[in-house]
């Protein structure tokens, strides 16, 4: 009997384990699922669509970070009910901001992270991320884009915001050189298209050989050749264009002529005291051109006039060029941005509407910078030249600019190195100094003012080391810089130079791009130039032009003070340079910005337009926009690459990688010209 109720009793004993085990088990579950739909990370085990496959479902915030101590903070306040959180300090001081190392304390001393050379070799070579014109391989969600059409033919050298024939249409006068101004489609009219290439294009002469010559049927123009040719500039020879590197006003020769000017002033000093130059009305530029092998960066600027393609012979050559007048609007570049201004022959009315245009330029001559003109004035005995040499040293006069030398058809002009001698003119004298609140360096539509710009009282603009030192020396005009940090902007300085040099050290290094023939570089925002600095320290034999977006701080001053080339532009609007101008688009930081007022199609299609068949982009941005832009640049065409940074698969940012073959273009053309054929028959 005792066995008996012994054994009854064991049973239950495990029959009641069991039944607890499987009302715990079924509880956890329930909970489980409930804890997954609330407002915490949902639980991969869980998922609310049945599966016809045995998988483990994702949940949709996968990917998505949050802020642990805000959550607990959230369901579990840490203060007592009876205790009320303390009031915020009226002001907190900001003793640094920056790099911080573990100590708390602003250091320069960090690391990007190794990177394996042999995998960034094989950048075409990916499966997880890689996509091109042939399918998409990759397993992330992703927005479905269309393929995008190509332009009609006539659009091959189309600049839209330059080329709006309605809109030059509608200006109310043309007097003053309006029809060469920005005048952009509306919102929504803008390019839907692929701008296609010149029939027999082929890929650019690689410099410095392309400094002499250029294919024919890449800028298929003959106009300057009949216009200029007996002038030096430029003649056609066979499948080529060739450069024997004269001008109007030195036919002879950029570098007889550049020797000159050095042997009148020698303080200009090329390549030491002067490194930035400004050449206005630069015809195909061969003065810029040739300064470059005296270490000296040249901005080429001419409009898009009767001789409309002399910027587009500048960029097909390799040498820094834009479409850019002297008009109404200030110029995109900041004030005492050029150590030098030349105009040979550029075809302006310096004198005119009281020298609202010479005061232009004198807004971007650094203090202490020189004037060179090489015009008929200067050196012919006409009555009509005369005069105009006369109403000519009014001027510069009343701009307290020093006229230091003249000779032959060569004047060179100093302008003051402060605003002593503005200040002792006698009253009345015209033109007037700025207003102490102008900003000289606000130029985004922003019409010219008839008015002298100050010159900086503590010498911010004017003490600069001598070039190569420059480059690397935190200038003084960093502190005048409308950022969110003070004493740290020379650590925020070094350190943006010293994260650039590792990388671009790793490009050199893996993917060779010192043998790809990278020659003109974008950098679509270009922050204190580091990026750009980088490229010229570790000798890749190419130009950067850096784009500061309106968006941003303006850092354009330290751009030009490193001996660097920057422009001011907004990314919303097509840029203005004609169709296959650069090599390499690099863009950092820049989409998962300018998404919240741009639209990221339109300036993608943009940078397809000044792209050249066979360039490549870099875009380096957070995971969110990454998607969308592999889509859109797999809907132009190109072959895209989505690689992970140094710093890991965890890491927030991307780097998508981005060719534009020159096949595809061909052969798109190639099916065009059948489908029109076909449509004709």
């Amino acid at each position: 009997m005792k066995l008996f109720v012994s054994s009854n009793l064991l049973r239950n004993s495990v029959f009641f384990k069991i039944s607890a085990f499987v009302l715990i088990s079924v509880a956890c579950f329930f909970l489980g699922k409930h804890w997954s739909e609330d407002g915490f990370r949902r639980l991969i085990f869980f998922s609310a669509e049945p599966s016809r496959s045995p998988i483990v479902a994702l949940s949709p915030d996968f990917g998505k970070t949050y802020n642990i101590s805000d959550l607990i903070y959230e369901s579990h306040p840490i203060l007592p009910p009876s205790l009320s959180p303390p009031p915020p300090p009226d002001s907190v001081e900001l003793k640094v901001f920056g790099i911080v190392n573990e100590n708390g304390t602003m250091s320069d001393d960090f690391q990007i992270g190794d990177y394996d050379a042999e995998s960034a070799e094989t950048l075409g070579n990916q499966t997880e991320f890689e996509s091109s014109d042939g399918g998409n391989e990759s397993t992330t969600a992703r927005v479905s884009v269309r393929k995008f059409r190509m332009c009609s033919e006539n659009m091959t050298e189309y600049i839209p915001c330059l080329d709006n024939v309605e809109a030059i249409k509608r200006l109310n006068s043309t007097a003053r050189g309006e029809r060469f101004e920005r005048n952009c489609p509306k919102e929504g009219m803008g390019l839907n298209c692929t701008v296609p290439v010149p029939n027999g294009y082929r890929p650019p002469i690689p410099w410095p050989k392309s400094r002499d010559e250029v294919w024919f049927n890449n800028v298929p123009h003959t106009k300057l050749v009949e216009d200029k040719g007996g002038q030096n500039w430029i003649y056609k020879e066979n499948d080529k264009f060739k450069f024997p590197g004269g001008g109007t006003q030195f036919i002879h020769g950029a570098d007889q002529y550049l020797d000159q000017i050095s042997q009148m002033i020698p303080d200009i000093s090329f390549g030491n005291h002067t490194r930035v130059v400004l050449d206005i009305g630069c015809g195909v530029a061969s003065f810029g051109a040739y300064l470059m092998s005296r270490n000296v960066l040249t901005m080429s600027i001419a409009p898009k006039d009767v001789h409309e393609n002399q910027i587009q012979f500048a960029l097909e050559r390799g040498v820094p060029a834009m479409v850019a007048a002297f008009t109404t609007r200030r110029l995109l570049y900041p004030s005492q941005a050029f150590d030098f201004v030349h105009c040979s022959r550029c075809r302006i009315n310096w004198t005119r509407d009281d020298g609202i245009l010479l005061l232009e330029v004198n807004r971007m001559l650094r203090a202490g910078g020189y004037f060179v003109w090489a015009a008929q004035p200067v050196y012919k005995h006409e009555k009509a030249l005369e005069e105009q040499w006369e109403e000519m040293l009014n001027l510069t006069t009343r701009l307290c600019w020093v006229l230091v030398k003249k000779e032959g058809y060569i004047a060179i002009w100093q302008k003051p190195v402060n605003n002593t001698c503005y200040l002792s003119r006698g009253a009345g004298v015209t033109p007037p100094l700025c207003n102490s609140e102008d900003d000289p360096d606000n130029v985004w539509y922003m019409d010219l003012k008839a008015c002298i710009t100050r010159i900086e009282e503590n010498g911010y603009g004017a003490n600069l080391a001598p070039w190569p030192a420059r480059l690397q020396t935190p200038p003084d005009r960093l502190q005048t810089i409308q950022i969110d940090s003070y004493i740290a902007r020379k650590e925020l300085f070094v350190a943006e130079s010293k994260y650039w040099k590792e990388i671009i050290s790793n490009y050199v290094n893996a993917l060779h791009w010192k043998q790809i023939g990278l020659r003109n570089v974008l950098d679509m925002k270009a922050g204190f130039g580091g990026f750009a600095a980088a490229l010229a320290e570790l000798k890749v034999d190419c130009w950067v032009l850096n784009v500061i977006p309106v968006s941003g701080p303006n850092t354009l001053p330290v751009i030009y003070d490193r001996g660097l080339l920057g422009v001011m532009h907004d990314w919303c609007e097509p840029f203005d340079t004609y169709p296959r101008s650069y090599d390499l688009l690099h863009a950092a930081g820049l989409f998962s910005i300018e998404r919240k007022r741009c639209n990221m199609t339109t300036m993608m299609l943009e940078m397809d337009r000044i792209l050249r068949p066979g360039g490549r982009v870099y875009i380096r941005d957070t995971i969110n926009v990454m998607s969308e832009l592999q889509e859109i640049g797999n809907a132009m065409r190109w072959h895209t690459s989505l690689r992970e940074t140094a710093e890991g698969p965890h890491a927030s940012y991307r780097v998508l990688v981005c060719e534009k073959r020159l096949e595809s273009s061909e052969k798109r053309r190639t099916k065009k010209k059948r489908k029109t054929k076909g449509k004709r028959a």
